[in-house]
């Protein structure tokens, strides 16, 4: 059995283009809290830095390196393992994939940096000599790893081709996945000016507008006047709603009224209002 060693925080790097998201929020808060109490239970696993043998580069465990800098720790256990960076990448990717929470944008990096890393190491599956049918295999058996589909990889690795505020914007669940994978299709001055339509009509892609977008794109048509128009289209689902809750205004109404009487009322009653607004306006 591998045993662990300390090593001195000041001594680890985190690993080249990981894709996992290290942020001070809190459940950051509720690990260094618990790494203060009781130390760090489970090990870093890292390797040997290739450009100086004192330093280490973090494989697992960016996280809890973070929260033990945070909670004024020193040293760290950890095992160690002298391998190559692909070896690295995809033991980077598999570590952290089955969080409970993995975010869309740190699973599309993650997907395209494991992808990488096999194609460059000749691993596959197919015994052709084939380009395109080694790029499928290895996509299955990345998919394959963590319960997904080839063609649903493929899909996240396109994520990667997003500006980072789409990307955030998918992260925050303002943006669909599929949404986001149309998009994706689109260049990044597109993009940009899809962004400055989204701000000034305050709004997001539907999945039929993403589409659109995509399909104008192929077909060389789309432009900033072209996504101006179809981000101001309005969409339903995205139109403001006021809800009120009958027991907070109930009182105000008779037991028998149904929903359309209190509506109705309500309107004579604002337009009543609105009324004696204008009129204070007009005495000024």
């Amino acid at each position: 059995m591998k045993s662990t060693i300390m090593i001195a925080l000041k001594n680890l790097v985190p690993f080249d283009g990981h894709p996992y998201k290290v942020e001070d929020n809190a459940d950051m808060e509720a690990l260094t809290e618990s790494i203060r109490e009781n130390g760090i239970l489970n090990p870093l696993i890292v390797r040997p830095a290739e450009d100086d043998p004192c330093r280490y580069e973090i494989i697992s465990g960016h996280r809890r390196a973070h929260a033990a800098r945070l909670a004024g720790i020193e040293q760290v256990p950890a095992f160690v393992y002298p391998i190559s960076r692909d070896e690295a990448a995809v033991l980077v990717v598999d570590s952290n994939l089955h969080r409970e929470r993995v975010l869309p944008s740190e699973k599309a990096f993650a997907y395209k940096l494991k992808m990488e890393a096999l194609k460059r190491q000749g691993r596959r599956t197919d015994l052709t000599s084939s380009q395109v049918a080694t790029r499928l295999d290895t996509a299955a058996e990345i998919g394959a790893a963590s319960n997904e589909s080839r063609d649903q990889v493929f899909r996240y690795i396109r994520l990667t081709n997003l500006r980072p505020e789409l990307l955030s914007m998918m992260d925050d669940g303002k943006i669909a996945f599929s949404v986001g994978v149309e998009l994706s299709y689109l260049p990044i001055d597109a993009q940009y000016d899809l962004l400055d339509a989204m701000s000034r009509n305050d709004c997001t892609p539907s999945y039929a507008q993403a589409v659109r977008l995509h399909k104008d794109c192929n077909a060389g048509t789309l432009d900033r006047w072209m996504i101006e128009r179809i981000m101001a289209e309005p969409k339903p689902n995205q139109q403001e709603h006021i809800r009120l809750k009958r027991e907070t205004f109930g009182r105000f109404f008779p037991n028998h009224y149904t929903a359309a009487d209190i509506e109705q009322d309500i309107l004579k009653g604002l337009e009543l209002l609105k009324r004696q607004r204008d009129r204070n306006r007009d005495a000024r």
